[in-house]
């Protein structure tokens, strides 16, 4: 294949704002699509490698897989170093414990299996893994293992008929990318099935090249709309919008029209399109030249600045990230991809292969001395976790965290407050179970019998479902029958909204609906606070710090419960935020007492609980239920 800058030119509009948007740069929320434009072109060049060697009969699995070795490894190896030295002296011991296991799954290419399991890619504490970033390389090389068996045998079997086998296959995981966005988005975001269609869409282009366009205007007007798709997804799409699917063809096709309109070489007749020569403008090329290593290492930078500082970082560290990552990146590309690139001894196949599995085992045995060693908690002394109360809401039968049966739930052991008129069901996920260890203190305002009906994960939404929680929709369902039968009069809905802003709050609204139909009472708990890390991480680095304040800022959006509002019609709408944060941040311990409000990053303890219960909390007496129903 020949050598097109203008590809390269791409690679510098994908990664730029990939990185913009991970050092929080607002003006591009949609940043993370230049992964997509990544996998396209990926889909592109490697097809017209394979296809190459197939035309020549020189093909060879360990060809390429060689090939791929030199290209991959050297500098994934190099950052995934850097980053082990550097987790050492700063990551905390439970930290360092997951960040080892990641190395193992980043190094053996299925972190995005990995981070599938463990994190969601837009959740607040994602900037604290250090190797998040790895999971799209995970997706491409488990591309890797399949396409070229596949491409061999329909060049050798098929008569080069491309399209009959990918265009299924591309509309198959189309169509599965488009149900995962509302059935199971995190797996969708991760997992090669629903992201195949963009490396395929890249393939096809290779490999049933479409005619070239003789028309300039009609050329030039396909160059404007590949950068104007491009723009919108990075201008328009948020993490809060379903992705991938529908919004992933913005990227993908935008990428595929730039690469087909520079595909064929310029000629007097048919010179080159701006986009083109936009593309091989030679600050992208340099950009994009090293693109991979700036990739690889700008987000273990942003990942340990914001674990250091664990709040939002201010425009000049920004900038101190981005001159750090473009310089640590040139130093990657020039002294480590580019001589494994070259023709040497050492990158022989056999060296390439000796030196990928001995790095690899090298990587794996380090991340197996972190876990085994439980993060070698000798490393901060003065670190200590101290023991936050926090109450009885977790029993796997009031709060089901999935590994019991939904029929152990009973009203008897889930009324948690006795002896009153008034029944209250609390319905929702653990941000509705969290307030239980608050009720008794706070029984004198409370002055209702109020039944825990909780699920991890389960928002208090009848229409949600999710393969990750594929008993929520059953659960979810119950709760009517139990509302019947225990003679419900009111009910409290809360649940961590964050998670469930990309599927959007209208079920909030017809489920509210549906209990007015049935002559209840709905009140609706908006987001509590959550930080970027477990408080006692923040205490102990305010301590480091000197800070004697109390207070730390959130770490999702403030405006959270402005958005959940408008889905709350005919319920009454509650915000802790207003009663719990200030225009500083949100306290995180008690100043009087010393007690963590939170046993985690946003759970409350059991005195946050009584707190925020005190605070906050509907009155749900009978006196006052007749009051508000006059």
């Amino acid at each position: 294949m020949n050598y097109r800058r203008d590809i390269d030119g791409l690679r510098a509009v994908a990664v730029l704002p990939v990185v913009l948007f991970h050092f929080g740069v607002s003006a591009i929320p949609g940043g993370f699509t230049g992964v997509d434009i990544f996998f396209v072109i990926s889909g592109y060049l490697i097809s017209g490698s394979l296809l190459d060697d197939l035309d020549r009969g020189q093909f060879s699995i360990a060809r390429f897989y060689w090939r791929r070795a030199r290209r991959i490894l050297p500098a994934l190896v190099f950052v995934i170093f850097l980053t082990c030295i550097a987790a050492w002296f700063i990551l905390l011991p439970s930290d360092l414990h997951e960040f080892s296991l990641s190395v193992i799954a980043a190094s053996t290419f299925w972190s995005n299996i990995y981070f599938w399991k463990t994190t969601n890619y837009f959740s607040i504490d994602a900037e604290l893994r250090p190797l998040l970033h790895t999971w799209s390389l995970s997706v491409e090389e488990q591309y890797y293992i399949f396409a070229p068996i596949l491409m061999f045998l329909i060049y050798r079997y098929l008569g080069k008929r491309w399209l009959l086998v990918l265009v299924p296959i591309v509309i198959g995981s189309f169509v599965l990318a488009i149900m995962a966005t509302s059935l199971a988005p995190t797996a969708g975001f991760y997992l090669l099935p629903t992201r195949m269609w963009e490396l395929m869409l890249g393939a096809m282009l290779m490999l049933r090249r479409p005619p070239a366009i003789g028309n300039r205007p009609l050329r030039e007007l396909l160059g404007l709309a590949g950068f104007g798709l491009i723009a919108y997804g990075f201008l328009t799409i948020s993490e809060s919008d379903p992705f991938p699917g529908y919004n992933a063809l913005f990227p993908c096709i935008g990428t595929a029209l730039l690469i087909y309109i520079g595909q064929n070489p310029p000629t007097a007749d048919r010179p080159a399109t701006i986009a083109t020569l936009i593309l091989q403008f030679s600050p992208f090329v340099w950009i994009g030249l090293i693109s991979y290593s700036l990739y690889l290492v700008h987000w273990p930078i942003n990942s340990f600045v914001h674990y250091l500082s664990l709040q939002n970082i201010s425009v000049p560290t920004v900038i101190a990230m981005l001159a750090g990552s473009l310089a640590l990146a040139t130093f990657s590309w020039k002294f480590v991809e580019q001589p494994f690139r070259q023709k040497r001894p050492f990158t022989a196949p056999l060296p390439i292969f000796a030196f990928s599995s001995a790095a690899i085992a090298a990587l794996c045995a380090c991340g197996v001395a972190g876990v085994l060693a439980n993060g070698f908690p000798h490393r901060f002394p003065d670190f200590s976790t101290q023991k936050v109360q926090v109450g009885d809401w977790r029993n796997g039968v009031c709060f089901n965290e999935g590994s019991t049966p939904i029929e152990t739930w009973n009203l008897a052991d889930c009324t948690r407050t006795h002896g009153f008129a008034t029944n209250v069901m609390l319905w929702g996920d653990s941000f509705a179970a969290h307030y239980v260890p608050g009720l008794e203190a706070n029984i004198d305002k409370i002055q209702a019998n109020v039944v825990q009906y909780t699920y991890a994960g389960c928002p208090p939404d009848l229409s949600y479902f999710s393969y990750a929680r594929p008993n929520c929709t059953r659960f979810n369902k119950r709760a009517l029958t139990i509302i019947r039968d225990a003679g419900i009069q009111s009910v409290i809905l809360s649940g961590r909204w964050t998670d469930y802003e990309t599927r959007g709050f209208g079920g909030l609204q017809q489920t509210i609906d549906t209990l007015h139909g049935l002559g209840l009472r709905v009140y609706v708990i908006g987001q509590s606070p959550e930080f970027i890390a477990d408080v006692q991480k923040i205490a102990f680095f305010a301590k480091r710090a000197h800070a004697g304040n109390l207070e730390w800022p959130m770490a999702m959006d403030p405006r959270i419960n402005e958005k959940v509002q408008p889905f709350t019609k005919g319920a009454t709408f509650i915000d802790p935020l207003t009663s719990l944060c200030d225009t500083k941040g949100c306290s995180y311990a008690d100043a009087g007492t010393g007690q963590f409000l939170y046993f985690d990053y946003g759970h409350f303890s059991t005195a946050g609980a009584i707190l925020a219960v005190s605070k906050y909390w509907p009155r749900l007496s009978a006196s006052a239920e007749l009051a508000k129903a006059k």
